[in-house]
């Protein structure tokens, strides 16, 4: 059932009714505990296909774009293709991966902020026309490699955090706008729409409204100069929650009544990316070493007023592997521990590193856990967005395997959305082969 990044076939374990998610898991951990140890993840394709429906059913007016460069695994990209989106291409690569697949240049958006000559050049090459946009910069870049280019304006939101320090934003003013919508009538470029994107981190949902408002503002200045709008793009954000998407929906739906009504010719796409992906992979990791400090000079020194030990883990994946994100972000995930332990057994101050032995490569700073031993496994979910790259070449760390699987409901569930094996060609489903007793089984929430 083993199927790694670049695999041209993936074998997807069919699991029978009462077997789950915690139970693949188990039986992997078995296995890898007997042949090496090393880090792995599940993936559960049936996640993605229900994160689909649930799009369907709350936002079905947008049509989504995935944004590959979350997870531009094979499989992921394939499936998705069969349900029917579109893909948002950071890159060549990218472009490449989704056009094997099949999916027209129609159904692509060149989305990268800083665009290569020699990419530019590719996508029109390839029939890919429609990429964003923010500067004057960028837009001669397009004038001069890319004849047939369709752009988006990409205009800057009131996206205010609370974190942006270390983060680059993109967009372009409306003061801007005018002059890029200048610039291109002048380089005869077409501009066909606007884009904007809200961080996943905004809590405020007035950011929507501003950003709606804009677009219309938008929208209207490029009328003044003879454009030709027809596609509003209102970016990523979505985190995967169905509450998330139904609070978002909530606020843009009457808005985008008002501003782009249904029969104006515009069509709203949008660039989910983790919302579909994050939630599908698990990872497992290794316990490789392990080091016991004083509690009262854990974490920089700062006095807690326990005599426990506290610990120090460090496992087979990190920052230069599947953890990256976390060079950037926070870790949207709880370690859990995969062997049983008592309910009263005692839990400790602890601390989890990668194998790098890097100052960068710092997983969790402190979380409470059981003490743990050389050879035992954590497991993170939530671990399907921007985790499953190509290993770095700091060390010589192994890719982790992916084991894909889904349930009988979710297979048939596909087979009722008009998708079938034929469909997937690069897809061999097969009936699980796990065998658990109930005492070997543990519980994982799927």
């Amino acid at each position: 059932m083993k199927g790694f990044i670049d695999d041209a076939n993936y074998f997807v374990s069919l699991l029978d009714e009462g077997t789950n998610l915690g139970d693949v898991i188990d039986n992997y951990v078995n296995e890898h505990t007997l042949t090496g140890k090393n880090a792995f993840f599940v993936g559960d394709l049936g996640k993605i296909v229900k994160k689909h429906s649930q799009w369907q059913n709350v936002v079905a007016q947008i049509k989504p774009f995935y944004t590959v460069k979350c997870n531009s695994t094979p499989a992921v990209l394939e499936i998705l293709a069969a349900l029917g989106t579109g893909f948002a291409c950071s890159s060549k690569t990218e472009m490449a991966l989704v056009q094997e697949l099949g999916v027209s240049p129609e159904n692509i958006i060149y989305i990268s902020p800083c665009k290569q000559v020699s990419q530019i050049k590719y996508a029109a090459k390839v029939g890919v026309n429609i990429m964003t946009c923010d500067s004057e910069v960028e837009l001669k870049k397009i004038a001069r490699n890319h004849p047939n280019a369709k752009v988006l304006l990409h205009i800057a939101t009131e996206d205010n955090t609370g974190d942006e320090e270390g983060n680059m934003k993109f967009g372009a003013t409306l003061k801007n706008c005018r002059h890029i919508l200048e610039c291109a009538k002048e380089l005869d470029v077409q501009i066909i729409g606007v884009k904007f994107h809200v961080s996943s981190a905004c809590k405020e949902s007035q950011v929507y409204v501003h950003a709606l408002s804009d677009a219309r503002c938008v929208f209207d200045m490029a009328g003044e100069f003879g454009f030709t709008m027809n596609i509003l793009d209102i970016g990523g954000g979505f985190t995967g929650t169905e509450f998330q998407l139904e609070e978002v929906n909530h606020v843009i739906s009457p808005l985008l009544d008002v501003y782009f009504p249904e029969g104006s010719g515009i069509k709203i796409i949008a660039e989910p990316g983790s919302y579909y992906v994050s939630s599908a992979f698990t990872l497992a990791v290794n316990i490789i070493a392990k080091e016991v400090v004083e509690s009262d000079k854990f974490s920089s020194g700062e006095k807690t007023g326990s005599d426990e030990p506290a610990f120090v883990y460090y496992m087979n994946d990190g920052v230069y592997g599947s953890f990256a994100s976390k060079l950037s972000e926070d870790l949207n995930t709880i370690p859990e521990v995969h062997k049983k332990y008592k309910d009263d057994e005692p839990l400790f101050t602890s601390s989890l590193w990668g194998p790098s032995c890097d100052e960068l490569d710092h997983i969790v700073e402190k979380c409470l856990l059981p003490e743990l031993n050389v050879g035992d496994w954590l497991i993170f979910d939530n671990m399907g967005a921007d985790s499953l790259h190509e290993p770095s070449a700091f060390n010589d760390r192994q890719r982790p395997a992916i084991y894909y699987m889904m349930s009988f409901s979710d297979w048939y569930e596909m087979q009722d959305a008009g998708i079938t094996s034929d469909t997937m060609k690069n897809f061999f489903f097969v009936p699980s082969c796990i065998q658990l007793s109930q005492e070997d089984s543990f519980s994982t929430e799927a």
